[in-house]
């Protein structure tokens, strides 16, 4: 089994899967590696399964040494981390790599290799992020703009009068009421702009066929009207870092076999 990791700064997605594919999966407060009281947490989600490896990618630096030490406590194994001098399964084509969100590396890495390129995956969160696979398999850079809750509770924030919402569909593109008209410019308006920047990178990467695939906490609902969304896949981020897990143990095993069989002459 391979224990894996998606560090976030709200919550961290643990997930535990075989060589074939993600087996289930939780959320464990990140604050809760600060504070010490992951441990119990992980070992009960673990429970008997026995480990062979895992993987972290984490946009908080200060909680990976955390993960880290519970892993090495619990069950003596180093985590691979995530970097751009760590992936595999996608290369990298980018001014500055070390830039790159390790998170938005792993998506890239599932789209690929679910996908096929060019791909692009669109990600959900407190920032809606696209990242862009090119035709030669290159992570090539992507696109960041407010996320959907934070785009309404600004609106909430910095107004008298405009309510705190609970992001859902609605029908007609006339609010009612000023719930009903903040949810047509969330909702209605996100698929906008969503469409919009697909399209501008279907231009840019002059490419008949596109995938798109969407993740994230809003992913199915925004793509559930959007034709130009492939597939919705929740966990995307913690399946690209088991790939990477794999190709990287995969990439071991042949090395090893080769230094054998050179010995051997």
């Amino acid at each position: 089994m391979i224990l894996l990791f998606d560090i976030g700064n709200t919550n961290t997605h643990v997930g535990l899967a075989d060589a074939k594919r993600m087996l289930r999966h939780t959320d464990i407060p990140t604050a809760a590696w600060l504070a010490g009281d992951a441990t119990k947490l992980l070992a009960r989600f673990v429970g008997k399964a026995k480990l062979e490896g895992a993987a972290v990618c984490s946009v908080v630096p200060r909680a990976t040494p955390k993960v880290q030490g519970v892993i090495r406590s619990l069950w003596k194994l180093h985590a691979v981390e995530l970097t751009p001098k760590t992936v595999r399964g996608v290369g990298i084509d980018y001014p500055k790599p070390s830039s790159i969100g390790p998170d938005r590396l792993a998506n890239a890495v599932a789209a690929r290799h679910h996908f096929g390129a060019p791909s692009v995956v669109v990600d959900f969160g407190t920032a809606v992020t696209f990242d862009v696979v090119d035709a030669r398999g290159n992570y090539v850079g992507g696109i960041i703009a407010p996320g959907l809750a934070a785009m309404t509770e600004y609106l909430h924030e910095k107004t008298a009068l405009l309510p705190r919402i609970k992001i859902r569909e609605v029908k007609s593109p006339v609010g009612k009421s000023t719930e009903h008209a903040m949810l047509v410019g969330a909702v209605h308006g996100y698929r906008g702009l969503v469409r919009e920047l697909i399209g501008e990178l279907k231009r840019e990467l002059k490419a008949k066929r596109l995938p798109v695939v969407a993740t994230g906490g809003y992913a199915k609902l925004i793509a559930s009207k959007l034709p130009e969304i492939s597939a919705v896949e929740p966990n995307l981020t913690l399946e690209g870092l088991r790939l990477v897990w794999m190709l990287q143990r995969s990439a071991a095993v042949s090395s090893s076999t080769s230094r054998s069989s050179i010995a051997r002459k």
